[in-house]
């Protein structure tokens, strides 16, 4: 695996343990696609550090198990400001 993608995984997973975010915020602020994250994170970040890993599987199933929620509020707040 190329340098630039084993830091590129690191910094990822720095980003979403310490804001708790998404994988569209992540991909967003680092300019690449959601499914280059996802692939970050679970592919290559286990391979690299376990430890980081798992605590960022943690976060991301809490999101996903929350994306109901958040998606629910986004059409309310869109119905209200119309």
């Amino acid at each position: 695996m190329k340098d630039y993608i084993e830091e590129r995984a690191i910094e990822i997973a720095k980003y979403i343990i310490n804001e708790k975010a998404t994988v569209r915020q992540t991909a967003r602020v680092f300019g690449v696609s959601k499914s280059t994250v996802h692939k970050d994170v679970t592919e290559r970040l286990p391979k690299i550090n376990p430890r980081v890993a798992n605590q960022v599987k943690i976060i991301l199933d809490k999101n996903k198990a929350e994306r109901h929620i958040r998606g629910g509020k986004a059409t309310r707040m869109k119905y209200r400001s119309s």
